[in-house]
């Protein structure tokens, strides 16, 4: 285990397809897998989170973070704003604790992302269990967001996500081999403001179809995206 001191955060290398359309109303658990191209501690929480991704109860999706690109390898899917949700959900909870690879499940507990029995107990107790059911789909070239009038109150966002991403590494920890990342994070927009009552967005397909994305999540989640806070529903739609 490496850990790595960076602004007031102590940072640690530690050791598909999503949910379909008829399974939204269903959507269990949202798994955001932070993750490194440079952390030999990763990969086998990439192969994992391909896995639960094949789960239609859950939402998961990767996003690589760039702290370990000092070690010889820069991450070629990492993205500087991935870091930034990161270190705001370690300031939410106020354990400051942000590592690879780390999930973090519903927006609030956190656990190692190769932990199958960490992530199962997580997903058994989180906090603000999702009671908001969200539709997204396809029509004539957009993206159709709908939620309906519920509890709580937040941010709707739309994360645009590739699949399957192979990787060959050739410098550093992971030296030589290809990694396969899944469900990549390679955009992401806010649609809009939840308030409890509902609410409806459209997103052309061309504004979300970039860096290999096929697939998108939206989130309704609250808080911000300073101050993420628990998911309050979720889905998945695809965009081919």
């Amino acid at each position: 285990m490496r850990w790595f001191a960076h602004v007031a955060a102590v940072c640690a290398c530690a050791g598909g397809i999503l949910a379909s359309p008829q399974a939204q109303a269903e959507t269990r658990g949202v798994l955001e897998l932070f993750t490194s191209q440079g952390c030999s501690s990763c990969p086998p929480a990439d192969k994992l989170l391909g896995e639960l991704s094949r789960d239609p109860s859950l939402v998961a999706f990767s996003l690589n973070v760039d702290y370990w690109d000092s070690l010889g390898w820069k991450d070629t899917l990492a993205d500087p704003r991935n870091f930034a949700r990161q270190r705001a959900y370690a300031l939410r909870r106020g354990d400051r604790r942000v590592y690879t690879p780390q999930i973090v499940v519903n927006g609030g507990e956190h656990v190692v992302g190769s932990d199958k029995a960490a992530i199962d107990r997580a997903l058994n107790t989180a906090r603000g269990k999702l009671s908001v059911s969200v539709t997204a789909k396809m029509s004539e070239g957009k993206l159709g967001v709908t939620v309906p009038a519920g509890n709580g109150a937040g941010e709707v966002w739309v994360y645009a996500l590739a699949k399957e991403v192979p990787v060959a590494v050739a410098r550093g920890e992971n030296r030589g081999r290809t990694v396969t990342y899944h469900n990549v994070a390679r955009r992401w927009q806010k649609l809009g403001d939840y308030t409890g009552q509902a609410g409806s967005w459209s997103v052309p397909v061309s504004e979300l179809a970039v860096g290999g994305a096929d697939t998108v999540a939206v989130l309704v989640q609250n808080g911000s995206a300073a101050n993420p806070g628990a998911m309050l529903g979720a889905a998945v739609a695809s965009l081919r």
